[in-house]
């Protein structure tokens, strides 16, 4: 499924720079920079311990940021914290709703926690959006993931944030309530709402209108999902064949290719120096492999950069 446009795309819902974040000795966020504009979806991707989850939780007031400036929602992200989260809907890695409670109570709690007035239309509302009418009455802990997943972001919802903030929702769920719940993400785009989220799925990488690529602290890439591949400037051959592992295990030892990388029954080889790299491919393979050279996928592109990048905790 493409991205749709973007609506009011001359709007910046976030407007920040130089944000920085340390705990103890370790930097976790180091100078980061961002713009995003109302109703896109912002996918952040790296590995763990990248600060993807700090980043944001500095986005939406839960953390005050040891350097930087800007905005988000028009509120200082530095001074006022406390207005931008009435405006945001956090949903975080872990289910953390009552086990004990139905989806109706829960939402009404939740409800009650925002302060809203006609709580039980909010939550009837709640309900019907997702289509949760038929399991109202069901325990929290008695659902499905993907039931969860879309009780957590019902909640998000109820008091009709701004800016929404999904820290890896999908993890731990099946194929089809993601796909669900990413045509629920892009409904609600369309309709205005801004998303960030994080994920470790390439897949729904390529469903947000921009992403982003964290690694230890630092932004070493950021913009459409076109131009963070064609900006990476990587050269990908697919190479295919007879005992694979072995001729994987040959090609790591010569020089010019920065990746040799199993995909399937493939593999996939990169290099920054397609030249250099041709030729050590030349020197190894025979008759029985198949070598085409591929456009890079956003895989390729990001365990290129993860390699390349310096764990802040080494």
């Amino acid at each position: 499924m493409k991205p749709v446009d973007q609506t009011n795309s001359g709007e910046f819902v976030i407007d920040v720079s130089g944000i920085t974040k340390k705990f103890g000795d370790k930097t976790v966020v180091n100078g980061i920079g961002l713009q995003v504009r109302k109703g896109g979806i912002y996918g952040f991707l790296g590995p763990n311990g990248s600060g993807k989850t700090t980043f944001i939780r500095m986005l939406c007031g839960l953390l005050t940021p040891d350097a930087g400036e800007g905005r988000c929602l028009g509120y200082n992200v530095l001074t006022q914290q406390s207005e931008i989260k009435k405006h945001v809907g956090y949903m975080t890695q872990k289910f953390s709703f009552y086990e004990d409670l139905s989806i109706r109570e829960n939402l009404d709690f939740v409800a009650r926690i925002y302060g809203l007035r006609d709580r039980r239309a909010a939550v009837e509302r709640s309900i019907e959006k997702l289509g949760m009418q038929g399991r109202s009455q069901q325990l929290a802990g008695e659902l499905s993931g993907g039931w969860k997943q879309r009780l957590a972001l019902a909640a998000c919802l109820i008091h009709e944030p701004e800016l929404l903030l999904l820290d890896e929702p999908t993890a731990g769920v099946d194929p089809k309530a993601r796909r669900d719940f990413w045509d629920e993400i892009h409904q609600l785009s369309a309709d205005g709402l801004t998303v960030l989220i994080t994920t470790h799925y390439m897949d729904e990488a390529e469903r947000c209108h921009e992403i982003a690529y964290l690694a230890y602290g630092n932004l070493l890439t950021r913009g459409t999902v076109e131009e963070v591949v064609a900006s990476a400037k990587l050269s990908t051959w697919e190479i295919s064949g007879p005992d694979i592992h072995q001729l994987a295990q040959k090609l790591r030892a010569l020089p010019g290719l920065d990746e040799v990388v199993p995909f399937g029954n493939t593999l996939h080889v990169s290099s920054h120096d397609a030249t250099r790299a041709q030729q050590s491919l030349d020197a190894v393979r025979d008759s029985t492999h198949r070598c085409r050279q591929i456009t890079p996928g956003l895989e390729d592109v990001f365990i290129s950069l993860m390699n390349s990048s310096r764990d802040n905790y080494s």
